[in-house]
């Protein structure tokens, strides 16, 4: 029985090599490092296939025919979504002001302190008594002094004075927290407070003046 071609081939080169070797063993390495001559497995073969056909399929979809939106403009859709529910939800909590009430609620005041304490303290101090902001424990009211009035402060702020408007960024029922707990400072005597507006003197020079 004759060998066939490859078979022959194949042992004269065991023979010119010295060395046994592992007919799967391929002749480069790496560090030592040899590679098998496999085959890769069927399955995996054609997952490959199917990934080259996917890249082919989205490229000329959502790349050149443009029918699909890429990442920014989901976000941007869900953006715009986003910001339709939460002007739909500050515009119904408006439409209801008149007949808000400060919460009594511990819950509601735990959480309005929460936000106070985040938001509010740097410039009211923790205790209400005023820094950059004015004293909130004082008669005395810049922009109204009932309950309603500061709901509308905390809404819409005080740009011109340097307060931010927290439309959009605070919930409804956080608004309301927030006010119910400010509420509660009047009336109260922090150590040092900030003279009232309309008593304090004129502020002094700065060092750079």
């Amino acid at each position: 029985m004759t060998a066939r071609p490859f078979e022959s081939n194949r042992y004269l080169l065991l023979l010119m090599n010295d060395e046994p070797r592992d007919p799967l063993l391929l002749d480069h390495d790496a560090d030592g490092i040899q590679e098998l001559d496999n085959n890769l497995p069927r399955w995996w073969v054609w997952l490959f296939y199917l990934t080259i056909a996917f890249s082919v399929f989205y490229l000329v979809y959502y790349h050149v025919l443009g029918a699909g939106d890429l990442q920014i403009a989901q976000y941007q859709k869900e953006q715009a979504v986003g910001e339709r529910i939460k002007g739909e939800a500050i515009g119904k909590f408006e439409a209801n002001l008149a007949a808000l009430v400060p919460s009594q609620d511990s819950q509601v005041l735990a959480q309005g302190q929460q936000i106070f304490m985040t938001l509010c303290a740097p410039c009211h101090r923790a205790d209400g008594g005023g820094l950059v902001g004015p004293n909130l424990c004082d008669d005395y009211w810049i922009h109204g002094s009932n309950y309603l009035d500061s709901v509308k402060t905390i809404i819409n702020g005080v740009p011109e004075k340097g307060m931010l408007t927290w439309r959009g960024v605070l919930k409804p029922t956080e608004i309301q927290a927030v006010a119910s707990y400010i509420y509660r400072f009047r009336g109260t005597t922090p150590p040092n407070p900030k003279p009232r507006e309309d008593q304090a003197g004129p502020e002094k020079p700065n060092i750079y003046e």
